[in-house]
């Protein structure tokens, strides 16, 4: 039975640094009362003239070099990411094949906000124990600086800019084991990006947060979807040596 595994992971984040004390003078916040509710000091910016592809296309190099690979030996692209570099098309997916030389690949977007790196690492599990890919690049990759409010001292602190890449290869030894996603959209109120209309021909997107619940949904699901993968795979939780959550808030992750 073929089985794929995480061959490589690396990551890309921008020089820029947007601290605390920088945001001090943006918006009505402090670096205590930021660092006390999220545990954050900082935050990369992106350039101008950087886009959410170029973010990606830098760690996707490097996950490819660490898995001893070449370019041309990656046969389906995968990007996550809720601030593409186009509306609607191309895709960034398209475009970081591009940027890597390659054509006549698979390559396409998925829209999954902060859990899109595990859905990702689920397709392309899928397509490589399938048989109908070898070598999978996946790519999470954002450039939330683009539809920033920095207006609202209640989301940006929370976020910056920056990418990771994995390849997803096959091997007996050392595979993934199992991989979990659920969904709720009856919550989607509660984090989104808003399309304001400006006038007919032009528009803009801003993220807008509910954050105290997002935090309780946040710490209650994960703790949840910890216990569930634990159990369907007969692991206890003290056998794990490495547990590596989503990193959005330090608050959450000592919660969970």
């Amino acid at each position: 039975m073929l089985k794929a595994s995480l061959k490589s992971i690396a990551s890309y984040i921008p020089e820029k640094i947007l601290s605390n004390a920088d945001l001090e003078k943006m918006v009505d916040t402090t670096d205590e009362w930021i660092t006390r509710r999220t545990g954050i000091k900082e935050r990369r910016i992106a350039s101008e003239n950087e886009n959410t592809s170029d973010l990606g296309t830098k760690a996707a190099l490097k996950a490819i070099k660490r898995a001893n690979l070449k370019p041309e030996d990656i046969d389906a692209i995968l990007v996550a990411t809720l601030s593409p570099d186009y509306f609607t098309m191309p895709s960034t997916a398209c475009k970081i094949a591009s940027n890597l030389g390659l054509v006549n690949i698979s390559a396409f977007d998925i829209s999954a906000a902060c859990s899109g790196f595990i859905y990702l690492l689920e397709q392309a599990k899928a397509l490589v124990e399938s048989g109908l890919k070898k070598n999978v690049l996946i790519i999470g990759a954002e450039k939330t600086s683009s539809i920033m409010d920095y207006n609202d001292r209640s989301i940006c602190i929370l976020f910056g800019d920056g990418a990771g890449a994995g390849v997803v290869s096959l091997d007996n030894e050392n595979h993934i084991l199992d991989v979990h996603t659920a969904s709720n959209g009856n919550y989607g109120d509660l984090l989104m990006t808003q399309r304001s209309q400006k006038s007919n021909l032009c528009q803009t997107l801003s993220m807008q947060m509910k954050g105290n619940e997002v935090f309780k949904i946040a710490v209650n699901t994960l703790s949840n979807d910890v216990v569930e993968i634990l159990a369907k795979n007969n692991i206890l939780a003290q056998e794990i040596d490495l547990f590596i959550p989503h990193q959005a808030n330090l608050r959450i992750i000592k919660a969970v």
